[in-house]
C-alpha cells in the first residue's frame, strides 16, 4: 500500500469508529445504571428468595388469632435490586430468579417528555445515516487510485456531514439526559433509583461525538491543503507561461534595430539608418 492511500485509510477510521460507537450505544441498554430500594417480600409469600423477610407466628390457645414476630428492622426490611437502562427500555434484577425483568422506558417517562424522546431518537438515527454516508465516500477514496477536484468535493462533503453528525448526536446526547433527570425526579414510585450513574453506553455515544468533529476538522484540513497545493500549482504554471512568452519576444525584433556606426570628428559616431527611413531623407545620425 503506497504512502497516500495509507492516509486515505487513516481518514477512513475515526469514521468507522464513531459508526461503530453509535450503533452500539444506540442498540444497548446500558446508558444509565443505578440501584432501587424495594421493600423485601415475605418468604411465606415467595418461597425460595434469598432476599425476604423471616418471621415466626404463634398462635392463642383458641387458635382463632396468630401473632406474626418480625425479626427485620429499619433498612433490614428492604432490598437493594441494580438497574440499568437505555433508549428503548428498562431492565432491572428480579427477585423471584436471577434474569432481569425489563420494560419500555418510554412507559416510564412523564406524557409531556414523550415528544422530547421521540426527537432523541430521531436525531441519533440522523447522526447514524450522515456518519454512514460519509463511510462510504471515503471508502469509495481509498478504493480508487485517481486524484483531482473530484476528491476534492468528496473532502468537503464528508467535512459537512461530520460537523452536522457531530451536532446532531451532542444535541441528541443532551436530551437524553434531560429526559432521563426528569424521570427520575417525577417519575413512577415504582422505578424513581436510590442512586444512579451513567454507564459504558453513555461514554461511548460521546465517545462518537467526538471522533464526528475529529473527522470533520481532518477533512477540512486535507480539503485545504489540496485547494492551496492546486493553487500553487496552477500559478507556477501560468508564470512559466508568461516567462517563456517575454523570452522570444525579442528574438522577433532583433533585426529591426541594425545599426551601422562610422567614425566621426569630435568623439562622435555616425549611424546608418538609411534603410530604415524614406528614400529622399538623410541618413546618417550623430550620437556622441
Amino acid at each position: 500500500m503506497d504512502r497516500a492511500r495509507r492516509q486515505r485509510a487513516l481518514a477512513l477510521l475515526p469514521v468507522c469508529l464513531a459508526l461503530a460507537f453509535s450503533l452500539t450505544a444506540v442498540g444497548s441498554s446500558y446508558w444509565c445504571e443505578g440501584t432501587r430500594r424495594v421493600a423485601k417480600p415475605l418468604c411465606q409469600d415467595h418461597p425460595g428468595v434469598l432476599h425476604c423477610i423471616h418471621y415466626s407466628s404463634g398462635s392463642r390457645d383458641n387458635g382463632t388469632q396468630a401473632v406474626q414476630y418480625i425479626w427485620e428492622m429499619g433498612d433490614d426490611k428492604f432490598t437493594w435490586r441494580r438497574f440499568h437502562l437505555g433508549l428503548w427500555q428498562s431492565c432491572e434484577e428480579s427477585l423471584g430468579s436471577a434474569g432481569e425483568k425489563c420494560r419500555s422506558f418510554q412507559s416510564i417517562i412523564p406524557a409531556e417528555e414523550q415528544g422530547v424522546l421521540w426527537l432523541c431518537i430521531g436525531a441519533e438515527v440522523l447522526n447514524i445515516l450522515l456518519t454512514l454516508t460519509s463511510a462510504i465516500l471515503l471508502g469509495s477514496r481509498v478504493s480508487y487510485h485517481s486524484s483531482g477536484f473530484h476528491w476534492l468535493k468528496v473532502d468537503a462533503s464528508v467535512a459537512i456531514l461530520m460537523v452536522l453528525a457531530g451536532l446532531l448526536a451532542m444535541v441528541a446526547h443532551m436530551m437524553y439526559t434531560t429526559v432521563f433527570q426528569i424521570t427520575v425526579n417525577i417519575g413512577p414510585e415504582d422505578w424513581k433509583p436510590q442512586t444512579w450513574d451513567y454507564g459504558w453506553s453513555y461514554c461511548l455515544a460521546w465517545g462518537s461525538f467526538a471522533l464526528c468533529m475529529v473527522a470533520s476538522v481532518t477533512a477540512t484540513s486535507r480539503y485545504t491543503a489540496a485547494r492551496l497545493e492546486l493553487a500553487e500549482k496552477k500559478s507556477v504554471r501560468k508564470g512559466s507561461q508568461l516567462s517563456q512568452h517575454n523570452f522570444q519576444e525579442p528574438k522577433s525584433s532583433e533585426g529591426v534595430w541594425e545599426t551601422e556606426a562610422a567614425p566621426s570628428p569630435a568623439g562622435c559616431a555616425l549611424v546608418n539608418i538609411s534603410e530604415h527611413l524614406p528614400s529622399d531623407a538623410e541618413g546618417k545620425v550623430s550620437m556622441c
